[in-house]
């Protein structure tokens, strides 16, 4: 059920209705929780609400047996480190291998006959999957004492808000809330009202108005446009993939805080970073905290030599680029980001890299090259199609300008939505709406009914 359909609305409704009754009890706000987000989670494909809960069930015993047998923890976590890779890997990764496979062998000319299908994938796998698998971690390391009632654990993991595209909730920060049935404050419910808004905004509004023109630029041979438009059409996805994952992101986050919960800040304004390090503190800041937290850190951090730090980088990146798909356009993006850091890593001990002037200067519009090249191979079919787009970026032959003025129009809006929130977040958290607000918040109420683009889903639902 995608947060801007209709049938939505109808839920959220419904589930606002029952909420003030079934908080009050555990187990009838667990038991409400669980009911209305497999409800929720179902509607897309019903068959995939089993696999869910059999895979959640299964990390709730693993947590159970970690933490009562520790000489045999190690085995237990195991188990359920490759249940969950392997059920994650199946379903993202299967067709592409076995289509290499069948490929390969038809080249050296014994073929296997594989008829290979692509699989639907699970909505949202990528998300529960880490959140089960660092509670079971988390056990392991004696950071979390498991909960020993299922509807607890069920619920943490399928509460709707984060469901399918996060943020990634850890057990850590979600169990303890869920044992609160208090009501939201007022501040908490002004807090989740900006959210909500401002989260629709960004996807209705934005995200989905650059959407049509980004999409017919990819559909299109690349010669279509020249080496300016093509920076300006990446700085326009650049913009919509922000609108579009931090809207979802607030959206839920603006729900969870009607429901008294607090799921934490997920993307914090990354394109004003100054450096690509920075840009990954304020990009998914839950994804990156988890590849940092049971990736980077394990394999040693910074703590080692600068060779082993490098590698530590690599194999992270490498990691986040596998955990976004199968395509080698994804293994790129990764590899970009990967000589980013390890380029930014070098240069920070450079006097002209620390100069607070430099980076003021030149951190920025270096930052957005970067990583507007980066999203190039993101988002292209191909690696053979990224390469030509941005031979043709940096080519420049021609300074063209064709594009759609509504396009244009929308890219102008989202920024300066982006930096008059970047503004106001630097007020307290959780303060009274006031007035010049509330009708600020009714203005783009009225443009998320009035200037909606084409609806479609959440890129993060491929993932």
């Amino acid at each position: 059920m995608l947060f801007n359909s209709l049938a939505f609305l109808f839920f959220i409704v419904l589930f606002a209705a029952g909420w003030p009754l079934a908080r009050r009890r555990d187990v009838s706000r667990w038991v409400y929780i669980i009911a209305c987000s497999l409800f929720f989670y179902g509607w897309w494909n019903w068959k995939y609400v089993l696999l869910l809960v059999a895979t959640a069930l299964v990390d709730f015993s693993a947590g159970l047996a970690i933490h009562a047998s520790r000489k045999h923890a190690s085995k237990f976590l195991l188990a359920s480190i490759l249940l969950n890779l392997g059920v994650l890997g199946y379903f993202k990764y299967w067709f592409a291998v076995a289509s290499a496979i069948d490929a390969t062998s038809r080249q050296l000319g014994i073929p296997l006959g594989l008829h290979v299908e692509r699989l639907i994938l699970p909505v949202g796998i990528s998300f529960y999957t880490f959140q089960s698998m660092s509670y079971t971690i988390d056990i392991y390391w004696g950071r979390l004492r498991p909960t020993r009632n299922p509807l607890h654990f069920l619920a943490a993991i399928s509460f709707f808000p984060h469901l399918v595209a996060g943020p990634i909730m850890r057990a850590g920060k979600l169990l303890p809330q869920l044992l609160s049935g208090n009501p939201a404050t007022g501040g908490a419910k002004a807090e989740g009202l900006r959210l909500l808004v401002h989260g629709y905004f960004k996807k209705v509004v934005i995200a989905d108005n650059l959407s049509g023109l980004i999409d017919s630029a990819f559909a299109s041979p690349v010669s279509f446009h020249s080496g300016f438009e093509w920076w300006v059409i990446m700085v326009m996805f650049s913009m919509q993939i922000y609108c579009d994952f931090s809207g979802y992101s607030d959206i839920g986050r603006g729900i969870a805080r009607w429901c008294g919960y607090d799921f934490g800040v997920n993307f914090r304004h990354p394109y004003a970073a100054t450096s690509i390090r920075e840009f990954w503190q304020r990009w998914h800041i839950s994804l990156s905290s988890w590849f940092r937290d049971y990736v980077y850190l394990p394999l040693g951090g910074s703590h080692g030599s600068e060779v082993a730090t490098c590698r530590n980088i690599a194999v992270t990146m490498l990691l986040s680029a596998v955990w976004h798909g199968a395509g080698f356009t994804y293994l790129v993006w990764g590899a970009l980001h990967t000589a980013y850091m390890i380029a930014d890593r070098f240069a920070s001990g450079t006097l002209i890299a620390v100069a607070t002037w430099f980076r003021a200067l030149a951190g920025r519009p270096l930052l957005w090259m970067q990583v507007v090249l980066a999203w190039v191979f993101f988002r292209a079919s191909s690696t053979e199609q990224a390469a030509e787009i941005a031979r043709t970026m940096f080519g420049m032959h021609s300074f063209a300008m064709g594009l759609s003025r509504t396009a244009m129009i929308f890219l102008v809006v989202g920024i300066a939505h982006e930096v008059t929130t970047y503004v106001l977040d630097r007020r307290e958290p959780e303060q009274p709406i006031r007035t010049t607000e509330a009708l600020g918040l009714a203005m783009l109420l009225v443009a998320c009914v009035f200037l909606r683009g084409p609806a479609s889903a959440f890129i993060y639902f491929q993932f």
